[in-house]
């Protein structure tokens, strides 16, 4: 149960893989909308 163990979330980070135990971050994708509204404020 320590950093052999590929099932634990220490297991996954000494091994440098992801699963159930330890997620990725999800990062937040920007929408069409908001790219627009901010390149229109950038030229103003």
């Amino acid at each position: 149960m320590g950093k052999g163990d590929i099932k634990t979330k220490r297991g996954k980070i000494a091994n440098k893989s992801y699963g159930a135990r330890r997620r990725r971050k999800i990062r937040k994708r920007v929408t069409v909308e908001e790219k627009i509204a901010t390149e229109t404020t950038k030229k103003s």
